[in-house]
């Protein structure tokens, strides 16, 4: 009898065509899934926008018009730069440069007391609890309602001008 070798024949993965539409099918649905993140994140965004475009373009009226106020006069007053270290880890230092917007004059000791405020919270800050967009979003919204409650409401936005961590 004679031997002969015989080779396993090796397994054959999926054609080149089924490969193509898998390829296909999961950059399609990456691109879906990143615009509707970008819509989700932008929307956040959308009612500030709105009310400053309505200001600007109805002559001081709110943007509805359907038994809304009219809008108030707004003023963007600039906080003084805040410079300070953090809770942990304590060598890292904060600059915040920050406007908040009124909806009226107020006067300069409520804007020196949420400044005074905005630099003992940010005090107590980690550096972990700011790291990444969430972070800095998170961050940005205790600042805004810390001085929406200082100044009784009359704070209406939190504006960051500049961040800088050292």
């Amino acid at each position: 009898m004679a031997i002969t070798e015989q080779t396993p024949s090796l397994p054959k993965g999926p054609s080149l065509l089924v490969q193509m539409a898998v390829l296909l099918g999961m950059t399609a649905a990456a691109i879906v899934l990143g615009w509707a993140s970008g819509i989700y994140l932008n929307g956040s965004s959308e009612p500030a926008e709105q009310a400053a475009h309505a200001s600007d373009s109805h002559g001081g009226e709110a943007a509805g018009g359907h038994g809304e106020e009219p809008a108030q006069a707004r003023t963007v007053i600039p906080l003084a730069a805040i410079t300070t270290n953090l809770a942990a880890p304590e060598q890292v230092w904060i600059r915040l440069e920050a406007s908040v917007v009124l909806d009226e004059p107020q006067p300069p000791e409520l804007i020196e007391s949420i400044h005074q405020d905005l630099l003992a919270y940010l005090r107590t800050v980690k550096l972990h609890q700011v790291e990444g967009a969430s972070g800095f979003q998170h961050l940005k919204a205790d600042l805004e309602e810390r001085a929406k409650i200082r100044s009784d409401g009359h704070v209406k936005q939190f504006l960051i001008r500049t961040l800088l961590f050292e």
